[in-house]
């Protein structure tokens, strides 16, 4: 397998995982447990193959915590991780081509490079009351994990 996928994990709980642009496997794999309310799956399928059409039955779910899922469509930027308390973790670096699904626990980010992103992440948006903001670590501070 080339590539990777990474899990930030901090004392037990999943916060993030990172699907790396180069990452490749055949078939069909989910990276995220299947009580996440998002999740986040590959599927590399050869030429010819069908998925048959289909629609999905409506399921009553409950959603407890917003999930983001944010694909670096160019640039390069820093995602830094900090636990549910507002404590800082450590960062990666994403760049064009990877895919963060961000679970639990706080995340930031700095752009190192002009970046285009694509987010995608449960509805509807509560404004102001879906999130606490808090100051950002230190640059001299930063644990950049590879």
């Amino acid at each position: 397998m080339e590539g990777m996928i990474e899990t930030i994990n901090h004392q037990g709980k999943s916060l993030a995982f990172i699907l790396r642009a180069n990452y490749r496997a055949e078939g069909i794999e989910f990276f995220t447990p299947n009580d996440f309310s998002q999740q986040l799956g590959y599927m590399n399928r050869p030429k010819g193959y069908v998925i048959p059409p289909h629609v999905h039955h409506p399921v009553a779910r409950q959603v407890h915590f917003t999930k983001e899922v944010l694909f670096i469509r160019s640039g390069q930027v820093r995602v830094d991780f900090y636990d549910d308390d507002q404590r800082y973790l450590e960062s990666r670096i994403l760049k064009q081509g990877d895919v963060v699904l961000l679970a639990f626990g706080g995340h930031g980010f700095e752009m190192l490079e002009a970046s285009e992103i694509i987010e995608v992440k449960q509805g509807p948006y509560a404004g102001e009351e879906d999130k606490v903001r808090f100051s950002p670590v230190s640059a001299d501070q930063i644990r950049l994990v590879k």
